[in-house]
């Protein structure tokens, strides 16, 4: 008999839990992606900041899924969902599927403002991250030898637009990089020469903690030297200046986009009025309002508990995930659905080599928590020895291994807004 075929867009945290719940369960399982490892995304800014390789973080998809019945693998983007035939359009061709489980994720929100779009780098995905360590180390080269002051300055100051753990995290790993490392590099820079700028649009920092841990947290990069500005929003940019709502003007080289996400593109070929931030509304079990045979989980979900959005993290697409496996099993055994409940298990960001922030833990204890979380959360044994042996050499050494400059240090001025 002719297995039921359930089809994964995406091989995230959300889609890979769902292959993983679902394999060997008498099902077709089919995970389609349009890279084939899977990125462990809250450590790209490490790979910004030249701190971890590349490779550390990624783990090829083939590799994960080999010892899961029944699940393979298609190496092709998605470029349109078509629910009428049931089958999603590809580049590699038609598939059809009898259950699809939409785990495509996002991707950064410019909020329509095409020069910050065209002239800011983001941190959503491997490329990203090597185009901002290439840049970000470039602009060092050319700051060393550049006569003009002003235009030095300028080469010399970094703007993050972002107060969420992204920008946090980026504005103090990246003043350590600057203290511990490029001050050695470059002898004639002084760690006061660069200006590093958190900007945020709201008044707080890490707006889903406590405000005891955001004063904490303001504190801290106040002492790493970050200044950090709230109530200040971005406009627009150019290639060499930061314009600010307030109508002042930012010389700047570097604008780092860490202030929001929206779901992917192929969110709107579901022919659903999408909900905020292109995300899709569901039902309370994670299915399409209109069609029990898709379901969406991840950061292109919309779903609201307390009466607010439930945050775009993998914690959250990783339980999505698992209760739409165990909904499909469910389903198929005639059996009815169950809600999604999300588990808040805590929030945590680093600020720099010695703190962090959780709402659980408090702020010293939160870094050696999150330093054993995130190490345990990368997929593979060869990853995680090799981050925990560039973690201990940078932090032992004050030395970040990876400076190396490859490829374009430009933005890509490709995306869209």
């Amino acid at each position: 008999m002719k297995r039921e075929r359930v089809v994964i867009i995406g091989a995230g945290f959300g889609g890979l839990r769902a292959a993983r719940a679902l394999a060997n369960k008498g099902l077709d399982v089919l995970i389609v992606d349009q890279q084939n490892y899977h990125c462990f995304q809250p450590l790209l800014y490490q790979v910004a900041t030249a701190g971890l390789e590349p490779e550390q973080i990624a783990y090829p998809v083939r590799a994960i899924i080999r010892k899961w019945r029944d699940v393979r693998f298609l190496l092709a983007r998605v470029e349109r969902i078509d629910r009428a035939s049931r089958q999603i359009q590809t580049t590699m061709g038609p598939v059809e599927y009898d259950q699809l489980i939409v785990a495509a994720g996002s991707t950064t929100n410019f909020f329509g403002m095409a020069g910050v779009a065209q002239n800011s780098y983001g941190l959503k995905s491997l490329d990203d991250a090597e185009r901002l360590r290439n840049h970000i180390l470039t602009v060092f080269e050319r700051a060393a030898y550049e006569p003009d002051p002003a235009r030095r300055a300028a080469l010399h100051t970094f703007v993050i637009v972002g107060g969420g753990p992204t920008g946090v995290e980026m504005a103090g790993s990246l003043r350590e990089l600057v203290k511990h490392v490029l001050t050695r590099d470059y002898p004639d820079l002084l760690e006061s020469d660069v200006k590093i700028l958190l900007l945020e649009a709201t008044d707080k920092v890490l707006a889903m903690l406590p405000t005891k841990l955001q004063r904490k947290t303001l504190e801290r990069l106040a002492a790493m030297g970050v200044e950090v500005r709230l109530n200040a929003a971005v406009v627009n940019a150019e290639s060499d200046c930061v314009f600010l709502k307030s109508g002042e003007q930012i010389p700047s080289h570097t604008l780092i986009w860490a202030a929001g996400i929206r779901g992917v593109a192929v969110a709107a070929s579901l022919d659903l009025a999408l909900a905020r931030g292109n995300r899709v509304a569901v039902n309370p079990d994670m299915s399409l309002p209109d069609d029990p045979r898709v379901w969406v989980v991840g950061d292109l979900a919309y779903v609201e508990e307390h009466g607010a959005p439930l945050p775009q993290v993998a914690p959250v697409a990783i339980q999505q995930a698992q209760t739409v496996a165990e909904n499909i099993l469910r389903r198929r055994e005639q059996r009815p659905t169950q809600p999604f409940r999300y588990r808040d298990r805590g929030t945590m960001a680093t600020i720099g080599r010695h703190a962090a922030v959780a709402r659980i833990f408090g702020i010293f204890p939160a870094w050696v928590i999150w330093l054993f979380v995130h190490l345990m959360s990368l997929v593979g044994f060869r990853n995680r020895v090799f981050v925990l042996i560039n973690w201990a050499y940078n932090y032992f050494f004050y030395e970040q291994a990876v400076r190396i400059i490859t490829g374009s240090g430009e933005p890509n001025t490709q995306r869209s807004v």
